[in-house]
């Protein structure tokens, strides 16, 4: 009979060992592959159902929407039926692109109010804004701007029980008298309420260090885009594995980075087809990567 004591004993030995191993523990988080459905537009706008279908048999477990409008909702469906489709292939849409109108350069809130009320639908931890439009950031006063609209978006994420982030390109990355819109966008947003969506390929397309961007600011890149750069035309992405970013090196850091959540990616240039690009990068995130 094992008695209270030995019982207590073996309990706290058991404790310490997992609290020595928090690297095999956050592995072991991050079992869960997303994708970002834009990877698969021209075929989820036709037909919704079967796409999602093709992407759980994949192997996964997280998506990531985008193109919500108030007009068409998703790809003509509703917040509610696209909930029951993913709960039907046991997929979490943990977060979302939402492209929020004018907010970001008049603080005009309709679309965010809506995009807010459309992430509670679908039960998302993340609300994420995609993308500024060329003419709104030319300057540091213009990054400084959408700074503070990213600070007043994040508190009414808050107030929702969501959380706000921003998911970058290339551009951000270009210096105004010296400084990056991207530096400001770090700087000059409450780091309690805005995180950040890294997309490594657009990092790295721009000359930078994601794992620079990691020492320099640790924990902030809650998400990541993991999407891979074709090795003979870096304008094209690629299959994850198959181009010539260091994933393994970067996953290496994911702690450091805050990652919680990252979505593979595909914009172009699939071998085959979608479908089965998709799985190829899902197989060698899951036998090589986590």
């Amino acid at each position: 009979m094992v008695s209270r004591r030995t019982f207590i004993i073996n309990s706290g030995l058991a404790t310490a060992a997992v609290l020595a191993m928090p690297s095999l523990a956050f592995a072991m988080n991050k079992k869960q592959i997303g994708l970002q459905l834009y990877t698969l537009r021209d075929e989820i706008s036709k037909d919704v159902k079967s796409t999602l279908q093709k992407v759980a048999a994949a192997g996964y477990t997280n998506v990531e929407t985008y193109g919500f409008s108030i007009k068409d909702q998703f790809w003509g469906i509703s917040p509610t039926e696209l909930k029951r489709i993913l709960d039907q292939n046991q997929l979490k849409a943990v977060s979302g692109h939402y492209n929020l109108g004018s907010f970001l350069y008049d603080g005009n809130q309709s679309e965010l109010i809506a995009a807010i009320e459309t992430a509670k639908v679908l039960k998302s931890e993340y609300l994420t804004i995609p993308w500024v439009d060329e003419p709104f950031r030319k300057n540091i006063e213009n990054y400084k701007i959408i700074a503070s609209r990213l600070n007043e978006a994040a508190k009414m994420c808050q107030k929702a029980g969501l959380k706000l982030a921003y998911h970058n390109h290339d551009f951000e990355f270009q210096k105004h008298d010296g400084i990056t819109g991207y530096e400001i966008l770090l700087k000059e947003t409450d780091k309690e309420l805005v995180n950040f969506e890294l997309d490594l390929y657009w990092v790295v397309r721009s000359g930078n260090d994601p794992l620079q961007l990691f020492k320099e600011n640790p924990g902030r890149f809650k998400m990541w885009h993991v999407k891979d750069m074709d090795k003979i035309n870096p304008a094209l992405n690629t299959e994850v594995g198959s181009g010539s970013i260091d994933f393994k090196k970067i996953f290496k850091q994911a702690e450091k980075s805050g990652m919680k959540y990252f979505f593979v990616e595909q914009e172009n240039n699939y071998v085959n087809n979608s479908f089965e690009a998709i799985k190829k990068s899902c197989d060698f995130i899951s036998k090589e990567l986590i």
